[in-house]
Protein backbone atom coordinates (compact mmCIF):
# COMPACT_ATOMS: atom_id res chain seq x y z
CA UNK A 1 0.00 0.00 0.00
CA UNK A 2 1.45 3.41 -1.08
CA UNK A 3 2.13 6.35 1.37
CA UNK A 4 -0.64 8.85 1.67
CA UNK A 5 0.29 12.51 1.46
CA UNK A 6 -1.25 14.76 3.81
CA UNK A 7 -3.30 16.32 1.43
CA UNK A 8 -5.41 13.41 1.01
CA UNK A 9 -5.88 12.49 4.83
CA UNK A 10 -6.99 15.82 5.37
CA UNK A 11 -9.18 15.64 2.71
CA UNK A 12 -10.91 12.21 4.05
CA UNK A 13 -11.40 13.80 7.32
CA UNK A 14 -13.25 16.59 6.15
CA UNK A 15 -15.35 15.08 3.85
CA UNK A 16 -16.24 12.94 6.44
CA UNK A 17 -17.08 15.24 8.84
CA UNK A 18 -18.86 17.66 6.22
CA UNK A 19 -21.12 15.03 5.07
CA UNK A 20 -21.78 14.31 9.10
CA UNK A 21 -22.72 17.29 9.58
CA UNK A 22 -24.85 18.31 7.17
CA UNK A 23 -26.68 15.01 8.21
CA UNK A 24 -27.20 16.41 11.46
CA UNK A 25 -28.20 19.58 10.27
CA UNK A 26 -31.16 17.96 7.85
CA UNK A 27 -31.81 15.58 10.87
CA UNK A 28 -32.02 12.46 8.74
CA UNK A 29 -31.36 8.76 9.81
CA UNK A 30 -28.18 8.35 7.77
CA UNK A 31 -25.01 7.14 8.88
CA UNK A 32 -21.54 8.47 7.92
CA UNK A 33 -18.91 5.47 7.86
CA UNK A 34 -14.89 6.93 7.02
CA UNK A 35 -12.55 4.60 5.16
CA UNK A 36 -12.30 1.21 6.08
CA UNK A 37 -15.80 -0.49 5.62
CA UNK A 38 -16.10 -2.44 2.84
CA UNK A 39 -18.68 -1.85 -0.23
CA UNK A 40 -18.62 -4.96 -2.43
CA UNK A 41 -19.68 -3.98 -6.06
CA UNK A 42 -19.99 -7.05 -7.59
CA UNK A 43 -19.49 -11.00 -6.99
CA UNK A 44 -15.15 -10.00 -7.85
CA UNK A 45 -14.62 -7.17 -6.32
CA UNK A 46 -14.98 -4.82 -3.79
CA UNK A 47 -13.44 -1.55 -2.96
CA UNK A 48 -12.70 0.13 0.66
CA UNK A 49 -14.18 4.02 -0.08
CA UNK A 50 -12.65 6.93 1.81
CA UNK A 51 -16.15 7.69 2.86
CA UNK A 52 -19.64 6.52 2.77
CA UNK A 53 -23.07 7.54 3.68
CA UNK A 54 -26.19 4.99 4.28
CA UNK A 55 -29.32 5.67 5.44
CA UNK A 56 -32.11 3.53 7.54
CA UNK A 57 -30.77 1.55 10.96
CA UNK A 58 -27.02 1.27 12.10
CA UNK A 59 -24.90 -1.59 10.91
CA UNK A 60 -23.88 -4.03 13.15
CA UNK A 61 -20.45 -2.72 14.53
CA UNK A 62 -18.59 -5.80 13.53
CA UNK A 63 -19.85 -5.21 9.58
CA UNK A 64 -16.93 -5.24 7.36
CA UNK A 65 -19.25 -4.59 4.43
CA UNK A 66 -21.61 -2.13 3.66
CA UNK A 67 -24.24 -3.65 1.82
CA UNK A 68 -26.48 -0.23 0.80
CA UNK A 69 -24.09 2.48 0.68
CA UNK A 70 -26.04 6.10 -0.46
CA UNK A 71 -22.80 8.24 -1.08
CA UNK A 72 -19.41 6.91 -2.19
CA UNK A 73 -16.29 9.25 -1.70
CA UNK A 74 -12.81 8.77 -2.89
CA UNK A 75 -9.94 11.12 -2.59
CA UNK A 76 -7.85 11.44 -5.84
CA UNK A 77 -4.03 10.80 -5.23
CA UNK A 78 -1.30 10.08 -7.84
CA UNK A 79 -1.35 5.97 -7.17
CA UNK A 80 -5.29 5.89 -7.69
CA UNK A 81 -6.77 8.51 -9.68
CA UNK A 82 -7.01 5.89 -12.43
CA UNK A 83 -9.56 3.49 -10.93
CA UNK A 84 -11.00 6.42 -9.10
CA UNK A 85 -11.92 7.76 -12.09
CA UNK A 86 -12.73 4.83 -14.42
CA UNK A 87 -12.95 0.97 -12.41
CA UNK A 88 -14.38 2.23 -9.58
CA UNK A 89 -16.59 4.92 -11.19
CA UNK A 90 -18.28 2.15 -13.03
CA UNK A 91 -18.39 -0.55 -10.19
CA UNK A 92 -20.00 2.03 -7.53
CA UNK A 93 -23.19 2.39 -9.48
CA UNK A 94 -23.33 -1.41 -10.00
CA UNK A 95 -25.06 -0.98 -6.78
CA UNK A 96 -28.62 -0.52 -7.10
CA UNK A 97 -28.57 2.09 -3.43
CA UNK A 98 -25.47 3.99 -4.77
CA UNK A 99 -26.63 7.57 -5.90
CA UNK A 100 -24.02 9.65 -5.69
CA UNK A 101 -20.31 8.64 -6.15
CA UNK A 102 -18.17 12.17 -5.14
CA UNK A 103 -14.15 12.46 -6.09
CA UNK A 104 -12.54 14.68 -4.59
CA UNK A 105 -9.37 16.14 -6.09
CA UNK A 106 -7.27 17.67 -3.55
CA UNK A 107 -4.76 18.98 -5.60
CA UNK A 108 -7.26 20.74 -8.12
CA UNK A 109 -9.48 21.59 -5.69
CA UNK A 110 -12.39 20.39 -6.83
CA UNK A 111 -15.24 17.58 -6.39
CA UNK A 112 -16.49 15.47 -9.21
CA UNK A 113 -20.11 14.82 -8.41
CA UNK A 114 -21.43 11.51 -10.17
CA UNK A 115 -25.63 11.07 -9.69
CA UNK A 116 -28.01 9.03 -10.63
CA UNK A 117 -30.34 10.69 -12.81
CA UNK A 118 -32.70 7.54 -14.34
CA UNK A 119 -31.91 3.71 -14.20
CA UNK A 120 -29.45 3.92 -17.24
CA UNK A 121 -28.10 7.60 -16.65
CA UNK A 122 -25.11 9.11 -14.70
CA UNK A 123 -25.05 12.98 -14.80
CA UNK A 124 -21.65 14.28 -13.88
CA UNK A 125 -20.96 18.18 -12.18
CA UNK A 126 -17.56 19.39 -11.52
CA UNK A 127 -17.71 21.63 -8.46
CA UNK A 128 -15.10 24.52 -7.52
CA UNK A 129 -16.89 26.93 -5.62
CA UNK A 130 -20.15 26.94 -3.41
CA UNK A 131 -22.56 23.63 -2.63
CA UNK A 132 -22.61 20.61 -3.47
CA UNK A 133 -26.49 19.14 -3.29
CA UNK A 134 -27.24 15.38 -2.51
CA UNK A 135 -30.77 14.48 -2.99
CA UNK A 136 -31.91 11.77 -2.03
CA UNK A 137 -30.97 11.78 0.95
CA UNK A 138 -31.61 15.75 0.98
CA UNK A 139 -28.37 17.27 2.14
CA UNK A 140 -25.92 19.94 1.20
CA UNK A 141 -22.27 20.48 1.60
CA UNK A 142 -20.40 23.34 1.42
CA UNK A 143 -17.30 23.71 -0.52
CA UNK A 144 -15.62 25.33 1.78
CA UNK A 145 -16.15 22.31 4.43
CA UNK A 146 -14.05 20.40 2.32
CA UNK A 147 -11.74 22.84 0.83
CA UNK A 148 -10.99 25.77 3.34
CA UNK A 149 -10.02 28.69 2.02
CA UNK A 150 -5.78 28.66 1.50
Amino acid sequence: MAAERSRQSKAKFRAAKALEAAIAEAKLPCHVLPDGITVRVDEYTAYEPDATVYCGEEIDDDAIILPNPLIVVEVLSPSTAHVDTGAKLAGYFNIQSVEHYLIIDPVGRRIIKHSRSGPDRIETLIINEGHVRLAPPGITVAFDSIFPAR
